[in-house]
């Protein structure tokens, strides 16, 4: 399972610096579900590591499927809200101290325009739910690679 956070602040999204695909090295900041956590659990966990900001978890925009080599993984995003101070830039970096394989330690961060994000590789459709506010909040999108209209990395 992967739980993902979508924080969006005066027209801008977070995103951390973590290879995707060849076309996107950028993404949505979160991880893995660890045994005996919960999800919010989770998601506020891997947003601090990754970013060092708190959160707090307000809404399920949506559930996939997502088969990526041999495993099944379950990728659920919610909307997120930051506390606290806000730092004076839109870049930054922070120590993960838990980085994952397709991240380094460093992680570098930013608050993206959210019309810059086709410039970043994110799939029209991703674009799309954005700008419209994510219709169909909460539900179960089916296949990942369908629902964001790109091709697996793998084949698969």
């Amino acid at each position: 399972m992967r739980i993902a956070g979508t924080l969006i602040e005066d027209d801008r999204i977070l995103l951390v610096k973590q290879y995707v695909t060849e076309t996107r090295g950028w993404s949505l900041p979160g991880g893995k579900l660890e045994f005996g956590e919960t999800i919010a659990q989770c998601l506020i966990r891997e947003i601090k590591e990754e970013t060092g900001l708190d959160i707090s978890v307000k809404e399920m925009l949506y559930v996939t499927d997502r088969f990526h080599r041999e495993a099944h993984i379950v990728h659920m995003n919610f909307l997120v809200e930051r506390h606290g101070n806000k730092p004076g830039e839109f870049e930054w970096t922070h120590q993960d101290p838990h980085p994952s394989k397709s991240a380094k330690a460093l992680r570098e961060i930013r608050m993206v325009p959210l019309n810059e994000l086709g410039q970043l590789g994110f799939p029209p459709k991703f674009c799309q739910l954005i700008k419209h506010n994510f219709p169909g909040r909460g539900s179960y999108q089916g296949d990942y690679h369908t629902f964001y209209g790109e091709e697996p990395s793998d084949g698969k």
